[in-house]
């Protein structure tokens, strides 16, 4: 009979992994506590109408990867391919507006995308993103961004670069999309049969074609920086000078419009040449029509999402450790098992990582399997110890072991934490 595996594009995360997954993710959560955001959690399944109607019907996503089925009472569902719409649909539903605005939130979770696996890419894949709604101000369009270059450099990245543009708003875009429109048409036969019908439906995502002809024929496009109205450019110009004021490195990036329809104005990537060609490290944008779009209220709003497979990779490329500084393993001779115990209860108790085998193996065993699972301690109780009252605490990584009194062992482990 054949072994069932994991579907394609879905990986089991395992230890030690998810110990430095964890890690990860209580370091984005450190990073909401100190920026006051608060957690949100959507459901991993949503009506598809929220997608086609706040990600954009001609986008890739919409088309080509979302997972959608019909329910058993006919409803068309949809495995959420990102994090921003549900957001907003939570924000509608729960009318959020009247705990006051704006509203700051964050979410680390599961998203689905139909779409070639990959180095960091996966169909279950997971996003850490952070929300703004109900603020229009450039201020808070650089908060985010400050947000995630924080979380990069907790992680170790110490080299990035913010490439940033502006897509305008719904008074001065349709001014750019027809010029952008009379530009592309001469070039109709040598564009992608999917950009051919974008033509005419919706040129910003030809913009964002990764097939190598659509993007030789972009190279002289009209960029949408030239067709901004004041007020878009006031706010573009303001979001540069506090990049600026700020000392993060940013450039203008002219094609950059992000995958998703409900963008306006901003929209920026965070990049690192220490990823190599695969350089994103995260993107988002302002998003002031979603909420009206999907039935709100008109509420401004600005974000963006990173993966954590993505940055787990950077962890593990620099071979991080995330175990607590104090982890003890106890090693005891069978006659010392119920005085193990009891010091594996105290320990636990206040705070301090411990385990144990409770299978009856030889010391040399036991130590045997602290050192493989990474212990940096190992409290040894054998029949000596148990007749003076004493342990002997073994350095695993030097090997240095010394005699202490039983009646010194919390204190012990608590001066050294």
């Amino acid at each position: 009979m054949n072994k069932i595996t994991t579907p394609r594009g879905t990986q089991d995360i395992l230890p030690p992994d998810s110990e430095l997954w964890q890690y990860l993710e209580n370091i984005i959560r450190e990073v909401a506590q100190d920026f006051c955001y608060q957690e949100i959690r959507t459901p991993i399944i949503e009506h598809s109408e929220l997608f086609q109607r706040g990600v954009g019907i001609e986008t890739d996503i919409v088309t080509k990867e979302m997972y959608t089925f019909e329910d058993k009472g006919g409803r068309t569902l949809t495995l959420r391919p990102e994090g921003t719409a549900p957001v907003a649909r939570a924000f509608i539903q729960h009318n959020l507006e009247s705990n006051g605005l704006p509203q700051k939130l964050y979410y680390i979770g599961p998203m689905f995308r139909y779409e070639r696996p990959q180095a960091g890419r996966y169909r279950q894949h997971h996003q850490f993103g952070f929300e703004v709604l109900g603020g229009k101000e450039p201020g808070l369009d650089v908060e985010v961004i400050t947000i995630a270059i924080t979380i990069f450099k907790r992680i170790g990245i110490s080299q990035f670069k913010v490439l940033l543009n502006s897509i305008g708003c719904s008074e001065c875009r349709p001014q750019f999309l027809e010029n952008l429109r009379a530009y592309l048409r001469p070039f109709l036969p040598q564009l992608c049969v999917d950009c051919q019908r974008r033509v005419e439906t919706n040129p910003m995502r030809v913009l964002d074609c990764k097939n190598p002809s659509c993007q030789a024929i972009l190279n002289n496009a009209p960029s949408p920086v030239s067709w901004l109205c004041e007020e878009c450019q006031e706010h573009f110009q303001e979001v540069q000078r506090l990049l600026g004021f700020l000392n993060y490195p940013f450039e203008i990036a002219h094609r950059l419009v992000r995958g998703l329809d409900y963008y306006t104005r901003t929209v920026f990537e965070v990049v690192s040449p220490e990823l190599g060609a695969q350089n994103s490290l995260c993107g988002g944008g302002r998003y002031d029509n979603l909420i009206e779009a999907i039935g709100g209220p008109p509420t401004p709003g600005v974000g963006f999402a990173g993966g954590i497979e993505r940055a787990f990779l950077i962890l593990k490329s620099r071979e991080i450790r995330p175990f607590p500084k104090i982890r003890v393993f106890l090693a005891y001779q069978e006659r010392a098992f119920e005085t193990a115990l009891s010091i594996l209860r105290d320990l636990r108790e206040n705070g301090i990582s411990a385990d144990m085998l409770y299978e009856s193996k030889s010391l040399s065993s036991q130590l045997k399997t602290a050192n493989r699972r990474g212990f940096p301690f190992a409290v040894i109780l054998g029949e000596e110890e148990l007749r003076t009252e004493t342990f002997v605490l073994k350095d695993m990584s030097s090997g240095e072991q010394k005699t202490l009194p039983y009646s010194r062992l919390l204190a012990t482990f608590k001066e050294m934490a």
